[in-house]
């Protein structure tokens, strides 16, 4: 008995919150409105110091996606990290499932932490967001970077995306309820899938893969973005890094190099050799230092 009970993703989870902790952010909840509640890691007062968001993109809660960005950036910025909707313990009553939704509840967020000026990072879903609550606030955003995230996705991508992967709907894959389905994706988005035994598999299933299942069945079904094969995005107006794998397989690298001529003469591209659709996490010392470099100096480095 007590060996069914024993779970590394518990054991992972315990020692995320730990380094979080470790680099000065604390666990916390704020109810932006009668309805939605958002959770988030943060600062436990503000300082002088600029204020940095991560978000998070579709798969495990925020900790699981940005570790080695919140332990490198936390000495020189306030960093907040929230978990979107339906993803680790945010939730709403609305009835919206859009990323439009999802950018508003972030922006509302900050908005009630008086948190007045930020720069946004977002991978994948995240970077959805990140791209939306830029275009949509310019005067609160300061500078943005658009990570694995293809703003410009077309109808066609995800058919391409479905096609690689062997299933009928897009749920199958970003959602999976198998050993064998969570092994097609993690051979999708990371450069070399490390080997894990079936049981932690089904662990990894259980723990990050079966909470709010419906609701996250609704985001991916009313995704605005990728609805159309005509790309109707407007270049923004901060500087915008696009940071991206080179072997990134849920969105080519094609789409990043469209992506970058789009978003116009304040974007940039940087390629990342031998990562897939998670370079954060493949090859963080590189992303974190490619980021910090922009953050710092801008296009001057460049």
């Amino acid at each position: 008995m007590g060996a069914s009970c024993f779970s590394v993703v518990s054991l992972l989870s315990n020692f995320l919150r730990r380094s979080a902790t470790a680099a000065g952010l604390s666990s916390q909840t704020v109810e932006i409105d009668g309805d939605t509640t958002i959770h988030f890691w943060g600062p436990t007062a503000a300082t002088s110091k600029p204020n940095l968001v991560l978000i998070h993109g579709f798969g495990p809660p925020s900790l699981w996606q940005w570790r080695q960005q919140i332990s490198f950036f936390a000495g020189e910025f306030d960093v907040y990290v929230p978990d979107l909707l339906f993803f680790g313990d945010s939730f709403t009553n609305s009835t919206d499932r859009s990323e439009v939704f999802q950018a508003t509840c972030l922006a509302k967020l900050l908005e009630n932490l008086q948190i007045h000026r930020y720069s946004v990072v977002g991978t994948s879903y995240g970077g959805f967001v990140a791209y939306l609550m830029a275009s949509t606030w310019p005067e609160k955003v300061e500078k943005v970077v658009i990570a694995s995230s293809a703003v410009n996705m077309r109808r066609s991508d995800n058919d391409r995306l479905m096609k690689k992967a062997k299933v009928d709907k897009i749920e199958d894959l970003m959602l999976p309820t198998t050993a064998s389905g969570l092994r097609t994706l993690l051979d999708l988005v990371l450069f070399r899938r490390p080997y894990m035994p079936e049981f932690l598999h089904n662990d990894f299933l259980d723990k990050l893969y079966s909470e709010n299942r419906k609701e996250k069945l609704e985001l991916l079904k009313e995704l605005r973005i990728g609805q159309d094969e005509v790309v109707t995005i407007s270049p923004l107006s901060q500087e915008t890094l696009i940071v991206w794998g080179e072997e990134d397989q849920i969105f080519l690298l094609e789409k990043a190099t469209e992506l970058n001529k789009l978003l116009g003469e304040k974007a940039k591209l940087k390629v990342i050799k031998k990562a897939s659709h998670c370079p954060q996490l493949e090859r963080a010392d590189q992303f974190n230092n490619i980021v910090n470099d922009f953050f710092i100096h801008g296009f001057n480095m460049y």
